[in-house]
């Protein structure tokens, strides 16, 4: 697994909104480039810094591809950043609250000790 990887996607793209609609709207499409192109950038440094060893496993890559958070939270990504990128993706579509019950709902199978999140 490389949550380290998968808490990164859901940072990078929350901060840019253009890449928030772009992964709502074609999200295997969004992953598939992100990963190639964005996943070894290191935050925080001038353009031209990067890794070369970073990259998603196929469980991952698949959960992020279908918008399934319930899956992400099993694999152990952050709660916090998936529930503000997907506020974003799908609050729009719900009434006030209603994307935020929608989330608990289908957390709430989840029970303690809740999957590990530490990278």
């Amino acid at each position: 697994m490389s949550k380290y990887v998968l808490n990164k996607f859901l940072f990078t793209v929350d901060r840019d909104p253009e890449l928030v609609e772009r992964y709502r709207e074609e999200p295997r499409a969004t992953v598939e480039w992100w990963e190639s192109e964005q996943a070894n950038r290191i935050l925080g440094c001038h353009t031209g810094e990067s890794s070369t060893w970073l990259r998603l496993d196929d469980d991952e890559r698949e959960a992020l591809a279908a918008h399934d958070y319930p899956k992400l939270f099993e694999l152990g990504a952050h709660p916090f950043l998936t529930l503000t990128l997907f506020i974003a993706m799908f609050e729009r579509d719900h009434p006030p609250l209603g994307f935020q019950t929608e989330y608990a709902r289908r957390l709430a199978a989840f029970r303690l000790p809740y999957p590990d999140i530490a990278t």
